[in-house]
């Protein structure tokens, strides 16, 4: 795998460098700037703007089609970007999920109407997206969810509770998966939608995390009405459009935010130890950082290796496991080892906290990314069964109609 640009690239990431050193600022080491907890309806506003003056120079989404909204460049473009735009402070995550996840959704399955109509909002940050999949009763065993579909004429009436919904509080449209028929097996008995999140009879709660801010909801579905028209593949398929979201969404939460092995590096190299010396003088210490460099640097490899798949035009597959199930459990176990270091310093959080709260917001943060998109344990089945052949767990639910599983009630 050669790492180095070709011409080309080289002379596009000098063309993306000038472009953000004249139009964002950048990153001050130790501060987290534009991506510090901030209220997410103030966040929003700053990232719609960021977002639409990257769609405006025709930076943003680089590898949608041009009538979509995006520039039709090669995948590798995207990455130089992405590269360049990681050195300065500009707002992220608000659109992750509408355009790494529902987005590559709707190119799949939507008609072309809605593609032209949906699509370049999502580009040029005017419309937020949000995916309601998760369930109380279901967890992580997507197909075990209940939420109703019942078709009455040309709609669809959707009754049910949808929950840990990221964004749903501001969320302009979303796509939900839906059972319409409890007497299939639970995998087949699933339909797929998009809907507006205005729309009637849907209510959306937010969740107070442990870290203070409530960027999950709980969203309520009570005698909602979707047109036919917005269903996202056959009635039945829900099964196989929500895999296509799934390989995105594993891609594009694969990684995890700061603090990292360098994050901690760094303040192994500053912070004193009892005796004066720097902690990264001591060979446990040395240790443990070069334990997670060398883990980092296989997730990149891991990642590169699949950025290299979708740059030939497969599918994302189930490769992005890996990353998710190391980068998460990462980052939990430096943050709690970066709170140790700081000693009672890691008992603060906030604007007087050292190195700007980063490892302890690293720590309330690390169990959310744990859950998103799969849990460890789901994840580690996926890459035992997917990826290393071995034999499937034990499913006795596999072929039972879904009426007929027990619930526990």
């Amino acid at each position: 795998m050669d790492f180095n640009d070709t011409p080309q690239q080289a002379a596009f990431r000098t063309e993306v460098r000038s472009w953000l050193e004249a139009n964002a600022e950048r990153k001050v080491e130790g501060k987290r700037g534009l991506n510090r907890r901030i209220d997410s309806e103030k966040g929003l506003a700053i990232a719609k703007v960021w977002q639409a003056k990257k769609a405006a120079a025709g930076y943003a989404c680089l590898g949608f089609p041009e009538e979509y909204g995006g520039q039709g460049r090669p995948l590798f473009d995207q990455i130089v970007y992405d590269q360049e735009e990681e050195q300065f402070d500009v707002p992220r995550s608000f659109f992750a999920i509408g355009l790494g996840m529902c987005a590559p959704t709707m190119m799949t399955y939507a008609t072309e109407e809605q593609k032209q109509r949906h699509i370049p909002p999502m580009v040029s940050g005017e419309e937020v997206w949000c995916q309601l999949f998760s369930e109380p009763s279901a967890g992580s065993d997507l197909a075990g969810l209940g939420t109703r579909a019942v078709q009455d004429g040309d709609d669809w009436v959707i009754n049910g509770q949808k929950v840990w919904t990221s964004g749903a509080h501001y969320s302009d449209w979303g796509i939900l998966v839906t059972r319409h028929d409890r007497s299939l097996a639970k995998h087949k008995g699933l339909t797929f939608f998009f809907l507006d999140m205005k729309s009637p009879g849907v209510e959306v709660r937010p969740i107070k995390q442990i870290s203070g801010a409530s960027d999950f909801n709980e969203v309520y579905f009570t005698n909602v009405r979707i047109p036919d028209s917005q269903r996202l593949g056959g009635v039945g398929d829900g099964w196989t459009v929500s895999l296509t979201t799934l390989m995105n969404e594993r891609l594009a939460v694969g990684g995890a935010p700061p603090p990292d092995a360098m994050d901690l590096f760094k303040l192994a190299a500053s912070t004193q130890l009892e005796d004066g010396e720097p902690a990264l003088a001591d060979r446990a210490v040395r240790e443990k950082v070069a334990d997670w460099y060398v883990q980092a640097e296989g997730l990149r490899h891991i990642r590169s290796r699949a950025l290299t798949a979708l740059s030939r035009g497969e599918a994302p597959g189930p490769e992005a496991s890996i990353s998710k199930v190391v980068s998460a459990p990462k980052l939990q176990d430096i943050s709690a080892y970066g709170m140790d270091l700081l000693d009672i310093g890691g008992s603060i959080i906030g604007d007087e906290a050292p190195a700007d709260s980063a490892f302890q917001n690293g720590y309330l943060y690390a169990p959310g990314l744990r859950i998103a998109g799969g849990t460890d344990e789901i994840l580690r089945n996926i890459i035992a069964e997917r990826v290393l052949g071995l034999p499937g767990d034990i499913r006795v639910d596999r072929d039972k109609p879904f009426e007929d599983i027990p619930t526990g009630r």
